[in-house]
């Protein structure tokens, strides 16, 4: 499979990409800072410049087309102002979730984050942050011609991942390694039957390939 994916120099993207070119993937990471691509050449994956905030809806579909999945892993990132978050959390999104249905890739995985919420109410940054995240995950599930699925992992860590978690509609706040989370992406990406789910993740005691395939009642 050819999977794309937006955000292509994140800590969860990088760790992805080197699971999926172990699997015996190809994968393509979306960059918008050229001196990022050698890191992604050696998580295995083919580095493509372009700047999501942007770009056209022509070019993105470009470089989308012929690719089997698409994964938006994009974020302003720490030390953003509101602006960002809208622009990246939510335009980008919106933006990538509309190259793909154009270029013909059903299968689209958005990473969200859990508490992302469209009728979100405050000023603080976070507040903005987790409004984008859930306009952009109400956009996703508003396109007819994608095979979607929303992953809301829990608070992010760089602890080392231990393969178990509990991914559920519904599981409660919590930790997860981003080792782990990347781990459930590189499943959902091959198990089309959680198309149209919104799922939470935090660490748990099931391991990830069980996990995903309860979900999707295989």
């Amino acid at each position: 499979m050819r999977i794309v994916i937006a955000g292509g120099h994140g800590q969860i993207a990088l760790r992805l990409e080197r699971l999926l070119s172990a699997g015996g993937h190809e994968a393509a990471g979306i960059i918008r800072d050229p001196e990022q691509a050698d890191a992604l050449r050696e998580a295995g994956a083919e580095p493509v410049v372009l700047d999501l905030e942007s770009a056209s809806a022509d070019e993105v579909g470009e470089v989308l087309r012929g690719a089997d999945a698409a994964v938006f892993a994009a974020g302003a990132g720490p030390g953003s102002g509101v602006a960002r978050k809208d622009t990246v959390d939510r335009g980008a999104a919106e933006l990538f979730a509309d190259a793909a249905e154009r270029a013909g890739v059903r299968r689209f995985l958005m990473v969200s984050s859990m508490g992302a919420d469209a009728r979100r109410q405050g000023d603080e940054v976070f507040d903005a942050y987790l409004r984008a995240k859930g306009a952009a995950d109400d956009y996703v599930r508003s396109r007819s011609g994608l095979d979607w699925t929303i992953l809301k992992p829990g608070m992010l860590t760089n602890d080392a991942g231990t393969g178990l978690v509990r991914l559920e509609a519904s599981t409660g706040r919590g930790p997860v390694p981003r080792d782990d989370v990347a781990a459930v992406l590189a499943e959902l990406v091959e198990t089309p039957a959680t198309a149209g789910l919104t799922l939470e993740l935090v660490s748990g005691s099931v391991p990830v390939a069980v996990a995903v395939k309860a979900i999707a009642g295989e």
